[in-house]
């Protein structure tokens, strides 16, 4: 494997720019500009290039499966963690006892959004509390029970970086038969994800942050026992068993996790995620967990001699990639930031510094170091 300063040097925007952003979007690699190119040489050349964009999609959906340690056929490509949750959530049955969904105070609007709409189906929406800046597994234990069908956690809380004990939550939902979803968006890529270590029924997420793509691509797994239990109603062509069918009075889902998909596939923007993927692969989600680690200790200290406080958790086990930094205004703080070409963002009164394997120590010390220019903005 090549050293993380060689990678360094495919992301052209650290020429200029500290960009310690990936928690919003990540940087943009050579390899991935080539592949949006190579689309557009594609069209030119060949128009509309179906045979090698359902290969294409198939090399993605493997590359997803390889990420999360899942079978192929486990997995569903869609076009983002937003439709991945809509297509759940439109194969949920309420008409038996089962009605109640938990989600928690930590998710992201989305994720909670779509399990609220289904409360016209008949569906019961309840939050777990929020215990300090972790999800409360005293509460969540009392909230769970005969009744509930869901459990929907994210693995990474967006506004302050907290990382679940899926196996932990795990337990709570099965004593009671419960089902279990994991929004993964904040953490896969940089954060490693085993689906037989968590033994989960569910996960989402999307390409455009730690896999090192663009949005417009989202992926699902789905238990390879759950996949013939569930029929969605959010379908489509590319839903079916043979895509080339072109029914029209029938609907006959597809026997693995493609019956979560809908319609025509994001084609650009499927080029973008499998060199993306291949990068990620290569490098290794667990050697990016070990040197982001390393990077966000030295921030921590550094947070700290200046006298600012950390929103997320201190323990490492216990948060993301990404560390929050609490601030009196964050706007005006990420805005700060922008003057000295470091790129952050902000969100729930934090401001948000989400390292990955191409960031450096040099990166770390200049955030420490505007921060301190600017301590007027960080909450004591």
């Amino acid at each position: 494997m090549k050293s993380m300063t060689a990678y360094r040097e495919h992301f052209p925007i650290f020429k200029n720019t500290v960009y310690i952003n990936s928690c919003s979007y990540a940087a943009l690699s050579v390899e991935v500009e080539a592949a949006f190119l190579e689309y557009l040489k594609d069209r030119h050349e060949v128009g509309a290039d179906w045979i090698n964009w359902c290969d294409r999609l198939e090399r993605v959906r493997a590359l997803f499966a390889e990420l999360l340690s899942a079978k192929v056929d486990e997995i569903a490509v869609t076009t983002s963690a937003s439709a991945s949750l809509s297509a759940i959530s439109s194969s949920l049955d309420f008409s038996g006892p089962r009605k109640k969904i938990i989600t928690t105070d930590l998710a992201f609007p989305t994720e909670a959004q779509a399990w609220h709409a289904l409360k016209k189906h008949g569906a019961d929406v309840v939050h777990v509390k929020e215990k300090d800046g972790m999800i409360d597994l005293e509460d969540l234990d009392r909230l769970v029970d005969e009744t509930t069908l869901l459990v929907a956690i994210p693995l990474v809380c967006y506004r302050n970086g907290a990382l679940a004990d899926v196996p932990a939550i795990r337990d709570i939902a099965r004593k009671k038969g419960a089902l279990i979803l994991v929004d993964a968006y904040q953490g896969v890529g940089a954060v490693p994800i085993d689906v037989a270590e968590w033994d989960v029924d569910f996960i989402v997420g999307g390409s455009l942050k730690y896999l090192l793509s663009t949005a417009g691509v989202g992926f699902l797994y789905v238990r390879e026992d759950l996949i013939s239990k569930s029929n969605p109603t959010q379908t489509g062509w590319f839903a079916q068993e043979d895509i080339h069918a072109m029914l029209i009075h029938d609907n006959i889902p597809a026997s693995n996790a493609r019956r979560f998909e809908q319609g025509t596939p994001s084609v650009p923007n499927l080029y973008a995620v499998e060199a993306g993927l291949k990068m990620i692969l290569e490098v290794g989600v667990e050697n990016i967990r070990t040197y982001v680690a390393a990077l966000n200790e030295r921030l921590k200290e550094g947070v700290q001699k200046i006298g600012g406080t950390l929103a997320s958790p201190l323990d490492p086990d216990k948060h993301g990639a990404m560390l929050a930094i609490a601030s009196t205004d964050e706007h005006a703080l990420v805005a700060k930031l922008a003057e000295r070409n470091i790129i952050a963002s902000c969100r729930g009164g934090n401001i948000r510094i989400s390292a990955h394997f191409y960031n450096n120590d040099q990166d770390i010390d200049a955030v420490i170091a505007a921060l301190e220019e600017n301590k007027s903005l960080l909450r004591r």
